[in-house]
């Protein structure tokens, strides 16, 4: 499924805060932990494919240029992000909505680990905005998800 159409449309219609994770690797990838057991180079820092796509950049810089909302990012080299945790959690949201890629692995991590953060928060995943390693990896996550009290958004056929 091309979920960059949907992400777009998501951030057009978005009237929040926005934050990101950029998944991060350097050269030596695959002689890391995560390497070894996921052998796909990815995400190595300034490289195609370490940006984000496009047109979801030009969709974030007119609502940034707008002043629609406050953009931050944060690059991880690990599945979750503390340092979004840590933001989220300072800051108190009582609504956090996670879309991208993996569904399986990053998307689920940074889910599961905000649950944990904001106990009482709501805490939401767009489907339609997320794609895992495998059209099944990304359903059993979202299965995951549901279990651990994380709302998953309904996707229209």
């Amino acid at each position: 499924m091309e979920i960059v159409p949907n992400v777009v449309n998501k951030i057009n219609d978005w009237d929040g805060d926005i934050a990101f994770t950029a998944d991060t690797h350097g050269e030596n990838y695959l002689e890391a932990n995560e390497g070894k057991h996921l052998p796909v180079v990815h995400c190595v820092q300034n490289t195609d494919g370490w940006e984000l796509r496009a047109e979801v950049a030009k969709a974030v810089k007119e609502k940034m240029d707008a002043k629609v909302f406050q953009g931050v990012s944060f690059l991880k080299d690990t599945f979750g992000s503390l340092d979004l945790m840590n933001y989220i959690s300072a800051i108190g949201y009582e609504y956090v909505e996670f879309i991208g890629l993996c569904t399986d692995i990053c998307v689920a991590s940074n889910a599961i680990m905000a649950k944990a953060f904001l106990l009482e928060a709501q805490i939401v995943v767009d489907p339609s905005c997320c794609a895992g390693v495998t059209p099944e990896t990304h359903d059993a996550a979202l299965t995951t998800m549901k279990m651990r009290q994380i709302d998953i958004l309904e996707v229209a056929k």
